[in-house]
């Protein structure tokens, strides 16, 4: 074919369907989001056809992700056979064929390593809580507890990604890009997602964070998490240059939106319109975003229950004040990712850093958003990509490695029962005993009570219709639910 009748074809296919899709992007960009057979209006509230697809029980989700894999023997799973059989064999009958990470596989033996700290019930319910979590302890009646967490991944990499997207692939839309594609915005001069990040005193440095895990895939670029810095500005060139007036750049955006719109009426590319949104964004998070992040306004009641850290930018007590902050301005998902939990070494003294890093700001943002009559209708997750072996890494006592099989996390608020423990694992919390609860289930259950029928909720890519929790069986948990 000849080259030139080749341009001609593309021109005209271009500009014919220019106008459809401009249509369509019109009614994506201005609802601010949409899904397979729903629309929500500009101002988040969903029409009578569409989302929500049943009451939801949280407006938002603030996620607290612990990066590289808490140990759940050593802070929530209580298992006295550990104690007891401390630098025995691990059985090889509780082991079984499972596979292993490549640091651990050529071990000679596997001995049982029992917690580095003392566990006790807590609360009315009774939950048993490490020493090592003492502010968590305090709040044990107003979270839900699953130790029977699971997923496939035994590495960093693939488990992060696949907790966080659905996919053990990179490539996928995060759980926040998710939240924003179907419930859109609430705040129009924020993103829907934002995502804040930390460096604990723990592994450092921690296990790389990939800019993916908070990207779109393949939904519109617009829905992408947005990082705010831990240092100066909270986004880079948000500040205009010196000289620059706020007339000045709205006239700058409002020509080149103009011209913007002119190539999209020749190319019809999807992403120009959304380039234009996200200008616009940015002109309205110019004066936003620093308003958040500027504490000035915080009581010190507000540092004596976070903690001193919180005063300072960058640490994870900063960033769970600063999700308050963004939560009690109707950020639909904020996510904090805290590296530094991957203790293949050095149990003793890292993992109880990273514990005196988060435990208590963690409790701190449960305690803050109940005293403000927030927790009702904000959901919390904590926890990370899975959890560690029974066994000793190393010399005895020395780490722990990964281990997928089972793990431990907790939710709180936005439609889930306090005081709850859901699941069991072996008396070596090595396997699942009862009421398994894997990834999927949770991100279903995280959907659910944001209003969203997991099954329902779709995009049209590639030929399939996609969804956060993939082709597999995933199951709303109902049991810990109010």
């Amino acid at each position: 074919m000849n080259i030139h009748n080749l341009n001609s074809r593309r021109k005209f296919i271009s500009q014919a369907f220019g106008g459809v899709g401009a249509a369509a992007l019109g009614t994506l960009l201005h609802g601010n989001a949409s899904s397979a057979d729903a629309q929500v209006r500009k101002d988040g509230k969903a029409n009578e056809i569409g989302l929500p697809h049943l009451p939801p029980t949280a407006k938002r989700v603030i996620y607290l992700f612990m990066s590289g894999g808490p140990s759940h023997i050593d802070l929530f799973d209580y298992k006295p056979i550990l104690e007891q059989r401390h630098g025995e064999e691990l059985p090889p009958s509780v082991r079984g064929n499972q596979r292993l990470t490549g640091m651990t596989a050529g071990q000679k033996g596997f001995p049982v390593c029992g917690p580095i700290g003392q566990f006790a019930q807590h609360g009315e319910c009774g939950a048993w809580i490490s020493d090592l979590l003492p502010y968590t302890s305090k709040i044990a009646d107003d979270i839900a507890i699953i130790r029977s967490m699971n997923t496939e991944a035994i590495n960093h990499d693939p488990g992060i990604t696949f907790i966080n997207t659905g996919s053990q692939i990179p490539g996928q839309p995060s759980a926040g890009a998710w939240a924003s594609y179907g419930l859109g915005s609430e705040n129009q001069n924020m993103p829907a997602y934002v995502v804040l990040l930390s460096q604990g005193t723990g592994k450092n440095p921690g296990q790389p964070i990939f800019s993916r895990l908070w990207g779109s895939g393949f939904l519109p670029s617009n829905h992408q998490g947005v990082m705010l810095r831990s240092s100066g500005d909270p986004v880079l060139y948000l500040k205009d240059p010196d000289g620059i007036t706020r007339e000045n750049r709205r006239d700058q955006l409002d020509h080149l939106a103009a011209l913007n719109r002119l190539k999209f009426q020749t190319s019809g590319d999807p992403e120009i319109e959304t380039r234009i949104s996200q200008y616009e964004m940015a002109f309205r998070m110019q004066a936003a975003a620093p308003e958040i992040a500027d504490l000035s306004d915080e009581p010190e009641s507000t540092f004596q229950l976070y903690g001193e850290d919180a005063r300072l930018p960058g640490t994870y007590a900063f960033n769970c004040l600063m999700a308050r902050r963004m939560a009690e301005r109707d950020v639909r998902f904020v996510q904090l990712f805290h590296r530094g939990w991957d203790q293949h070494v050095s149990l003793q003294t890292h993992l109880r850093a990273q514990c005196l890093d988060t435990d208590q700001a963690s409790a701190a943002l449960i305690t803050d958003l109940k005293n403000r009559g927030m927790l009702n209708d904000t959901l919390v997750i904590w926890g990370g990509e899975f959890g560690r072996t029974a066994y000793s890494q190393g010399k005895l006592g020395s780490g722990r490695d990964h281990h997928g099989r089972c793990f431990s996390m907790w939710m709180a608020g936005g439609g889930v029962r306090g005081g709850v423990s859901y699941g069991q694992t072996d008396e070596f919390a090595y396997n699942i005993a009862e009421n398994g609860v894997h990834i999927r289930d949770l991100n279903a259950t995280m959907l659910h009570c944001l209003g969203i029928d997991h099954e329902r909720f779709t995009f049209r890519f590639q030929g399939l219709d996609q969804r956060l929790t993939g082709v597999e069986h995933a199951h709303v948990l109902n049991d810990i639910l109010i």
